[in-house]
């Protein structure tokens, strides 16, 4: 039965709906931007409003799970929005053209705040201007993953574009990691804060020509139908998914982990080992080589996921890259604290788990969409495929904020050497919490249930209806 419903698949597969190299480069590319900007993010948010802007630690958590709540509300709204645009580009693809420079500027503007506000003012332009950067992104990255299900109605070529997406999200992760310290470094003339903004600056550049670039080599293959239904209805149909809910719990803690992580290490370098920032290694520092290692692992991670999924169910892989993810911590956590070498070494494991979850997950949401649109006749790419884009940023947002609430409960004392209890708060942020949020995300994939049969009946049957309204 498998290998029919897997023949039939291939012969729905027309040469129409293969997508070249560049296509695929074309469409990749556009996730070095969010690779950028939510690694630089990761890293270096809480540090600069914290460590260097003097606020308190609570705050800033705080502030990252309030948006979260909007996000919440405005992801999937743009999803339905973009779900229903019509125009000469397609659904999605204009808000690639008009939305980059918004989306560059906002992010620019966050670490542009005066020397001479107070913490309260300070604060303020935190809240309003981090904000402004995510609405920003979201009107960007809910269609640019919309755009993912419709490029193909072939889950193998989507799969293949998913591909080179998570390819080009891992380089920006691997550039942040080998040059963002060194950037911000000399660029900032021993100017933390302005070394910072930027760097930001010549990120918003890179994302800007990347996002456009993204706009002038796609195409949309998958033509709306006539009328979409209404926006409650597909959000009743959504939320009544089980697949789509499991794929959603995973990725937002998977990505949870690993912000949390990497928020706290600045923290954890400079106060729980004893770091002062010199390089170790050429220009890295004990920090870039962290970031590095994890960016190279996640390289290696899109490959083995990507690889694997030929011969494996998504659901299964998406599982036992959890918990890889969950030992390599672990173990990360038992060194000793001038290992660097092994560290680094552990760490780039750590990037292997994380790089299989991210290509399996946003391939997995764009199947998910094909399914809904086989079981209750509603084309709604982006609706579905906004979890994937709120996951991301729910998982950087509750990462994020992780540090935060722990440094505060615990005492952290910005400058200062630090108490038992604040270095056991770094340690919780660092290692402790995100290597158990991956025990619930890998349990939730137990309830997935879209495998590679049910796939190939979805993909036929969906092709024989789009000829016949064709």
């Amino acid at each position: 039965m498998v290998v029919c419903a897997l023949k039939e698949r291939v012969l729905a597969e027309t040469p129409s709906d293969r997508i070249g190299l560049g296509e695929k480069l074309g469409y990749g590319v556009g996730d070095l931007a969010a690779g950028l900007i939510l690694n630089f993010f990761g890293f270096f948010l809480l540090y600069y409003f914290v460590d260097l802007g003097g606020l308190a630690p609570a705050a800033i958590g705080l502030m990252l799970l309030l948006t979260k709540l909007i996000d919440a509300i405005t992801d999937p709204m743009m999803g339905a929005i973009a779900d229903r645009t019509r125009t000469r580009w397609g659904r999605y693809r204009p808000y690639l053209l008009f939305g980059p420079l918004p989306l560059g500027f906002a992010i620019v503007l966050i670490f542009s705040a005066p020397d001479d506000l107070g913490n309260t003012a300070l604060l303020i332009w935190a809240y309003v201007t981090y904000t402004l950067a995510m609405l920003a992104f979201t009107a960007v990255n809910v269609p640019y993953g919309g755009l993912l299900g419709v490029i193909s109605p072939s889950s193998s070529q989507r799969s293949n574009v998913t591909a080179f997406r998570m390819l080009f999200s891992a380089l920006g992760g691997i550039l942040v990691g080998a040059l963002g310290t060194t950037l911000v470094r000399e660029l900032g003339g021993g100017d933390e804060k302005l070394g910072i903004l930027l760097t930001m600056s010549c990120i918003a550049a890179v994302s800007v020509f990347a996002l456009l670039t993204t706009f002038a080599t796609t195409k949309e293959r998958i033509p709306p139908t006539e009328t979409n239904g209404s926006l409650r209805g597909d959000v009743g149909v959504l939320i009544r998914t089980g697949p789509w809910i499991a794929v959603a719990i995973a990725a937002i803690l998977g990505v949870t982990a690993i912000a949390a992580r990497a928020g706290t290490a600045p923290f954890f370098f400079k106060y729980v080992a004893g770091d002062d920032g010199s390089p170790v290694f050429l220009f890295f520092d004990r920090a870039a080589l962290f970031l590095t290692a994890l960016a190279f692992g996640q390289v290696a991670g899109v490959l083995i996921g990507y690889a694997a999924q030929r011969r494996f169910e998504k659901s299964h892989l998406l599982m036992a890259a959890g918990m890889l993810k969950m030992a390599m911590i672990a173990v990360f956590y038992f060194l000793p604290l001038d290992a660097v070498w092994p560290q680094t070494g552990v760490q780039f494991f750590v990037g292997i788990g994380f790089g299989m979850l991210m290509v399996l997950s946003f391939s997995m949401f764009t199947d998910i969409a094909e399914f809904i649109d086989w079981k209750s006749g509603r084309q709604m790419t982006a609706l579905v495929v906004a979890a994937s884009v709120f996951g991301v940023k729910a998982g950087v947002g509750l990462g994020s904020a992780i540090p935060g609430f722990a440094l505060s409960l615990t005492g952290f004392d910005a400058n200062a050497e630090q108490s038992e209890a604040a270095v056991l708060g770094i340690q919780l942020a660092f290692a402790i919490i995100p290597a158990a949020v991956m025990i619930p995300a890998a349990f939730t994939l137990i309830f997935y249930g879209i495998n590679r049969r049910v796939l190939a009946t979805v993909e036929s049957e969906l092709a024989a209806r789009r000829s016949r309204i064709a």
